[in-house]
């Protein structure tokens, strides 16, 4: 796919001396769904605004689509669509006039056919008359993604989109961005649910300190980076490891009851046989067996702590 963001050599050096973001380096593709992984104070919100015109760098430089974001500012701007963190909206106004608003910030012709669209598509079709104030959190989150899909972007940020909402809202959303992806829509999101990355993305980038230290597509990251564990429910408690096994590294349960094999998910399938020839071997009868792999959270919280 084309790359329809390109950001090179950004740094971003606030007044106080503190360095949010260093000599990032990003690629984003046209019409894929990437999630930007980082705890908190990572700079993720702060790359995000950059990219969107909101905050300067010191260094480096962005494009849109082509379009530099400082020198051809307008250009690029108008490409991009963004759903802040904060619940910032004007309190007093009806859904249906903030989001019409909003298109025409952008200088697009009034549009009553896409507004309604938008707004059905986010369940807020029926709350369209209603003054923000009186809207729950959940609602005013959908009004955010509203206000930001109003002039038609061709790129989407989501800043912690779910962040605060219910189970149920949350897939809502999730559905809405994969209908936004199939229609051609390039979708940032960022999240510190791993869930919904591991869900939606189909490349994963992680931040910390600043720095972009991975970007990996997600079933790649998985396969290099995720691990297997094989755990055998034993008949009989044992005291210790049998020496027999020793090579293998095994871990026993404070309980005595489970011997677990944790092993890269591309080993070869035939160490796996071997292991279990000689666990029957050692003398050692397990009930059952079962196997599991790392999800994404334990490979982003190992990334995280490894550049701690």
């Amino acid at each position: 796919m084309p790359t329809v963001i390109q950001v090179s050599n950004l740094s971003k050096t606030y007044g106080s001396g503190f360095r949010a973001l260093s000599d990032i380096n990003l690629e984003i593709r046209r019409g894929e769904i990437f999630a930007l992984l980082g705890p908190n104070g990572a700079g993720k919100t702060t790359l995000i605004s950059t990219i969107c015109g909101i905050v300067n760098p010191s260094e480096g430089k962005v494009t849109v689509n082509g379009h530099d974001i400082v020198t051809d500012y307008r250009a690029a701007r108008s490409m991009i669509g963004l759903v802040p963190q904060e619940l910032t909206t004007d309190a007093f106004e009806s859904v249906w006039a903030t989001v019409s608003f909003s298109r025409g910030l952008f200088g697009k012709p009034k549009n009553p056919a896409h507004i309604e669209k938008v707004l059905k598509a986010l369940s807020l079709w029926n709350k369209k008359d209603n003054k923000i104030m009186t809207l729950s959190g959940g609602m005013k989150r959908r009004v955010l993604i509203a206000k930001a899909l109003a002039h038609e972007p061709e790129i989407l940020f989501l800043d912690e989109p779910t962040a605060g909402v219910d189970v149920e809202l949350r897939r809502d959303m999730w559905n809405l961005v994969r209908e936004l992806r199939s229609n051609g829509v390039t979708i940032i999101l960022t999240t510190h649910y791993i869930e919904e990355a591991e869900e939606m993305a189909d490349r994963i980038g992680v931040i910390n300190k600043g720095e972009i230290k991975l970007v990996e597509e997600k079933a790649e990251l998985m396969r290099k980076l995720g691990q297997k564990k094989l755990t055998l429910q034993l008949e009989h408690t044992l005291d210790a490891v049998p020496a027999a096994l020793a090579s293998y590294d095994m871990a026993l349960s404070a309980d005595g009851h489970e011997l677990t094999y944790t092993y890269d998910s591309h080993d070869e399938p035939g160490r796996i046989i071997a292991l279990l020839r000689h666990v029957d071997e050692a003398g050692v009868r397990f009930k059952d067996l079962q196997t599991t792999q790392s999800s994404l959270e334990d490979i982003f919280v190992s990334l995280v702590r490894e550049n701690t």
